[in-house]
């Protein structure tokens, strides 16, 4: 698979890294041409030096051969606008990276479903261990075939969990409306839109599972 990163910073990194070291094409989007000479000797990704914000340098990034990008730059709104313009050019997936939890919902209003907020989840983490809970990593729950896969329900979709015709190696097991309501999937939960659906796979469904679903 291949995967386009905009912006170099540690997030960035650490995940690019793991998915080259998974045999994973890489490329970094960054505007600073110090930042990708120190990287380029710790990395084994490509590099296209540009401003990740403008529609030339995305789509010199190549939207049709890239199954995934990234907008993990330090900036929030540059990460909404580089989300927005990657759209216009035909990127399949997106995600977008926020520090200001107010912009959350902003990204809603603008389409960008994959919306990741990084301190709402170091948050959760740390009120979990001060409650003094048994923290469970999903990296410790995912092991050998065992992936997650998640998607928004269109209105085609809003039926019961039942009718979903998931591939015999998938199972919905919660859903979340709302925003943060939490549900079971239980075989006759109706869906409704914008729900997100929560399977747990095995590695070997994701293709049919991303070309069902999204």
């Amino acid at each position: 698979m291949r995967f386009v990163f905009v912006g170099s910073g540690t997030l960035a990194v650490l995940t690019g890294r793991m998915l080259a070291e998974r045999g994973h094409e890489v490329i970094v989007i960054e505007r600073d041409r110090a930042a990708i000479d120190a990287l380029q000797e710790e990395l084994d990704v490509g590099f296209l030096h540009g401003d990740g914000t403008r529609p030339a340098i995305l789509r010199e990034a190549d939207p049709e051969a890239t199954d995934l990008l990234f907008c993990l730059t330090h900036d929030d709104q540059a990460n909404i606008i580089a989300s927005l313009v990657a759209r216009s050019l035909g990127y399949s997936r997106v995600v977008t990276k926020i520090e200001d939890p107010e912009l959350e919902h902003i990204c809603g209003e603008l389409g960008l479903a994959n919306s990741l907020v990084p301190m709402h989840t170091v948050g959760r983490y740390l009120a979990d261990m001060a409650e003094g809970q048994n923290i469970i990593e999903i990296s410790d729950i995912l092991r050998g075939e065992a992936r997650i896969f998640s998607f928004r329900v269109s209105e085609g979709q809003a039926v019961p969990v039942a009718d979903l015709a998931l591939p015999s190696a998938a199972r919905a097991v919660c859903i979340y409306r709302n925003g943060n309501e939490f549900l079971f999937a239980e075989p006759d939960t109706r869906l409704k839109p914008g729900d997100e659906v929560v399977v747990f796979t095995r590695a070997s469904a994701l293709k049919v599972l991303r070309e069902r679903f999204g």
